[in-house]
This record gives C-alpha cells, structure tokens and sequence, in this order.
C-alpha cells in the first residue's frame, strides 16, 4: 500500500540541536516555508497527520486537511525532552544512532514506540499521506531494510509493508529509492 511519510518543518528546536518529543513546538518561518514547498509535491490521497502543532501546520501549508492521531507522534522522551544532542549522554547518544535499546527515563522505550506506530498503519486501509516526525520516518524505513535520517519538510513514499519507492528531498528534486 502507497503512503507517503512527511516529516515537519523545521521547529527552533531542530534548529537547536535538541531532542523534540511530544512538546508542542510550532514551525519556524523557514519550516513554514518548507511546509509551502510540498504543496503540489505530494499526491491527493486521504491524510492523517500527528496531533502536535508542528506535524499539523506542515500538513495545513501543504494542501491538506488531516485528521489527527497521538498515534502517530515522535517518541516521547521523557527527562531527556528538550536536551541538547551535543551534551547528551553518550549512550544515549549510540542506542539513538543505533536506534535500538532506546529507553529514556519517564519516557517512551523505542520498542514501545514502534509497535504504536506499526499498529496504526497496519489499520491503514488505502493509500495516504501521513504527517509526523522524523523518528516515525525512520522507524518505517528501519522496517523496511533502510536506515537514515529525514530532514525537516521532506517525504518519504514508501510501498507498506514492502519497499521505498520514493524520497521527496527539501528542494523538491525526487530521487528513486
């Protein structure tokens, strides 16, 4: 099945370098730009966006009218929220890189998140576009045998449960995947 993977415009705290889970951040003016810049990029197909503001407004600037789903929010970081990459613990640092044993304290473990996310597509019954966060992003292409991350405003299209087919870069240039 068609879905296509949006992550949000860029926030001041992507910019930052800190880690934005569930803190409902809006869009700087260069990630409302980003949003704008998918309009017409992305096919017309039923969409479904994250409830926090971030997700929202890109799917808004883009064309679109989601409906909301928690489902589909970044992973919950817990005390980690808001801390900076570059002072954060190194193994931390490595279960992220690695995207594996992730577990912050009060937060969401890596495993949990994924099966949050995994069983809202797997309730997907059409083609759509999906309005989230990088983590979400990266966890489907893990999925799918791929790694890597996303920036801010760009797309992934992915054949679920198979394949990517596609990635919609920030200037709107595609490349075949």
């Amino acid at each position: 099945m068609e879905l296509w993977l949006v992550r949000h415009g860029e926030t001041l705290w992507n910019r930052e370098g800190r880690l934005l889970g569930w803190t409902d951040l809006p869009l700087t003016a260069e990630g409302e730009a980003q949003a704008r810049r998918l309009k017409g990029a992305l096919p017309s197909l039923p969409a479904f966006s994250s409830d926090l503001l971030r997700a929202r407004q890109t799917a808004e600037l883009a064309g679109f009218s989601p409906r909301l789903y928690p489902e589909l929010r970044e992973i919950h970081f817990g005390a980690l929220e808001g801390a900076l990459w570059e002072t954060l613990d190194p193994r931390y640092k490595e279960a992220l890189l690695r995207f594996q044993g992730f577990h912050p304290p009060g937060g969401e473990s890596l495993s949990a998140f994924q099966e949050r996310v995994f069983r809202f597509l797997e309730g997907l019954k059409a083609p759509a576009v999906l309005f989230t966060h990088g983590g979400v992003v990266r966890a489907v292409l893990r999925a799918l045998g791929e790694d890597g991350l996303v920036p801010p405003g760009s797309a992934v299209a992915v054949d679920w449960p198979r394949r990517v087919l596609v990635r919609l870069a920030l200037d709107g240039e595609e490349a075949t995947g």
